[in-house]
């Protein structure tokens, strides 16, 4: 007779068997997703640029051979408008993933994303109140770096009031955020109330999100702290494997808690701040995206936080490209196309694994 210790073996030992083949088909193919977006994308529009074309305008200035003859207008479409929007989506896409699978480690909760720190709402209030207000002294440059600042200081906020005698507590740390979104929302409509109607457009329009904006400046100015996110909390992966135990059993293995929340938190508020700053509120890709390769990959974070950048990218890259060419000549906002595509996905995913969720 079989003893019970000896039935669930078999199941146990291939279930991760099959996670660990996954994530390493994930690693293997993602990458090359990625890469076809950025093609595709940057030779899709009203100036029509073929995968041969685009490898020919990028390889000239090493001075390689061309693939395939281009004229000067493709050139300057791609340099000058088309390629800095693409790594742009890349750069936000990756960061947006990134922060929302260690915010869904920090929290040990699937459906956590980087708002709840009230990061996209602060930088709601203070890019509202830098458009009504008038404080227009740094000229384009105001808006997004009144978005940053107001990130910042909200989530400064939320992590100064979840703390208990030096401790960092993640329960109250939510609730602080439910509050601190809901008073920056009530914020926002007040802004929105003494907008005027050109006023208004403009607050709505970087509400919904956009890529429209973006430049070599734009990108540059952005990438330092979107990469610092994206780069930084993939080390935190060992850190957030061990709070999957629950705070007691990560410390006992030698875990410092309260520091790796601290740089987590740190890392998603510049990361996601920059992000928003330059773009716009984005929704969904945070979340969606991190719970969607847990249930393919498994929730390793050493695996699951490289991947969400690369499909984070991939998708935001291609969420872009619908948004700028399904209404031609006109452009949705790409918040629209997120949440449109994201919100149905996401009801799926809570449909079909609620059993998993915990109650």
């Amino acid at each position: 007779m079989t003893p019970p210790a000896a039935l669930p073996t078999a199941p146990m030992t291939a279930a991760p068997s099959r996670q660990r083949v996954r994530a390493g088909w994930a690693l293997a193919l993602l990458p090359a997703a990625l890469l076809s977006a950025v093609v595709l994308s940057v030779g899709t529009g009203a100036v029509h640029i073929s995968p041969a074309q685009v490898l020919s305008i990028l390889l000239t200035p090493l001075g390689l051979p061309a693939l395939h003859p281009f004229d000067e207008q493709q050139a300057a479409v791609l340099w000058a408008i088309r390629l800095p929007r693409v790594l742009l989506g890349v750069l936000i896409g990756a960061g947006l993933a990134v922060a929302g699978a260690a915010m869904q480690g920090l929290f040990r909760n699937p459906l956590a994303d980087p708002g709840l720190l009230g990061i996209s709402s602060g930088a709601s209030l203070a890019a509202a109140a830098s458009v009504v207000l008038g404080a227009g002294a740094l000229g384009p440059a105001t808006l997004p770096l009144a978005a940053f600042a107001g990130s910042l200081l909200s989530t400064a906020l939320v992590y100064l009031l979840s703390q208990d005698r030096g401790r960092v507590n993640v329960t109250t740390m939510l609730l602080a955020g439910i509050a601190i979104n809901a008073l920056c929302g009530a914020g926002t409509g007040l802004m929105t109330f003494l907008a005027t109607d050109e006023q208004l457009r403009s607050i709505t329009f970087w509400s919904l999100g956009s890529l429209g904006g973006a430049t070599w400046p734009t990108v540059l100015s952005a990438l330092p702290l979107i990469l610092l996110g994206v780069a930084g909390l993939p080390l935190a992966a060992r850190a957030l494997n061990a709070l999957m135990l629950g705070e007691h059993g990560a410390a006992h293995l030698g875990i410092p808690v309260q520091r790796v929340k601290w740089t987590v938190v740190t890392l998603v508020a510049l990361s996601v701040g920059a992000g928003v700053a330059v773009a716009g509120t984005i929704g969904f890709v945070g979340l969606v995206v991190p719970h969607l390769l847990r249930l393919l990959t498994g929730p390793n974070h050493r695996t699951l936080l490289p991947a969400s950048a690369l499909l984070g990218g991939t998708l935001l890259v291609l969420a872009d490209l619908a948004a700028r060419t399904v209404a031609m000549p006109a452009e949705v906002p790409i918040g629209i196309v997120t949440a449109l595509l994201g919100a149905p996905f996401f009801l799926y995913l809570l449909r079909r694994d609620r059993a998993r969720l915990p109650a």
